[in-house]
């Protein structure tokens, strides 16, 4: 596995992170502990997680895992912020009981980047940078990332973090071949930015992997009750057609399709890491030994054009 910088000026991070969505449910902790020892082994640094993942129980998972067999310092944290029971809630007081809630779940003193969810309609933008800033300042937080935002948003948010003496340090957005979106707003920005970009659901929500191709195993997300609904849009046509453009692609050159697939990811620019979530440890070792495989530019830039968001007014200018 590579390092690459988390953006411009960031600590050096592992270019693949490890998810935690289904630790706790759909993963038990026995399997969790054989996930983190294969990536840990890999070289893996950055592991990304939530409160609100399984009602709270991947990050208390992934703390006593933490705890009992991992160096603190030798792993780079993801967590978020900024959500409720009632929805979104970016306002200082929701921020204080969030990130106090991570730290004593993953029994550490400090996240090292943490992730404001989503944008608060509800809360003066002014209260989340001061907040943001004053966890900062604490120590509590290493570094400040912005989640699911239009590029207005964290263009006015970054300067308003940088007034506080924050430097907005990531833009965790999802990013795939079934989801590029923040090609038109986002990847300029973080450009200009000098901000990393984490791609979550680096692999399509699991799509990109191959295993929906012919049928939904009983076994996998998409017949999960918790998950199903999450993955259903990238089961339609569209999304079937670039699936089979990648295995045409995977199948010339002797590899899995999620070997592709994530090749395609990163090798886009400003992205520092991209996020996967499997189930399994036996998924896990099959994307981490496909990271070895070099993959023909002129693949990746086949992919790139068949699968090219739409432009249009204003940011064809």
């Amino acid at each position: 596995m590579r390092k690459r910088k988390l953006g411009t000026a960031g600590p050096a991070v592992s270019n693949v992170g490890l998810g935690t969505l289904t630790w706790g449910r759909d993963t038990p902790a026995d399997e969790a502990q054989k996930q983190l020892d294969l990536f840990l082994d890999a070289g893996g640094v950055v592991i990304d997680t939530s409160p609100y993942f399984a009602g709270g129980t991947a990050e208390m998972v992934l703390g006593e895992l933490l705890g009992s067999a991992v160096d603190r310092s030798s792993v780079h944290l993801i967590s978020r912020a900024g959500l409720s029971e009632d929805g979104i809630d970016a306002s200082r007081s929701s921020l204080e009981r969030s990130i106090r809630s991570s730290l004593l779940q993953l029994g550490t003193d400090w996240i090292d980047t943490l992730i404001l969810a989503a944008p608060d309609p509800a809360t003066n933008v002014e209260e989340t940078a001061d907040a943001l800033g004053a966890l900062a300042q604490r120590g509590l937080i290493h570094s400040v990332g912005l989640g699911n935002c239009p590029g207005w948003y964290a263009g006015l948010m970054s300067e308003l973090l940088r007034e506080r003496g924050v430097k907005l340090a990531a833009l965790h957005m999802e990013y795939s071949l079934l989801e590029r979106g923040i090609e038109r707003e986002i990847v300029p920005f973080a450009e200009f930015a000098g901000a990393g970009v984490i791609a979550w659901s680096a692999l399509g929500r699991g799509v990109l992997a191959g295993r929906y191709r012919h049928s939904i195993p009983p076994d996998s997300r998409a017949a999960s009750p918790h998950f199903a609904n999450f993955v259903e849009p990238y089961l339609a046509t569209p999304s079937r057609q670039v699936v089979e453009a990648i295995a045409t692609a995977a199948d010339g050159l002797g590899v899995d399709i999620a070997t592709v697939s994530l090749a395609w990811l990163l090798s886009r620019p400003t992205v520092s890491c991209a996020l996967i979530g499997p189930r399994t440890s036996a998924q896990l070792a099959a994307i981490l030994t496909g990271l070895d495989e070099e993959i023909p530019d002129a693949v990746l830039d086949a992919l790139t054009e068949v699968t090219a968001p739409t432009w249009g007014y204003p940011e064809r200018f």
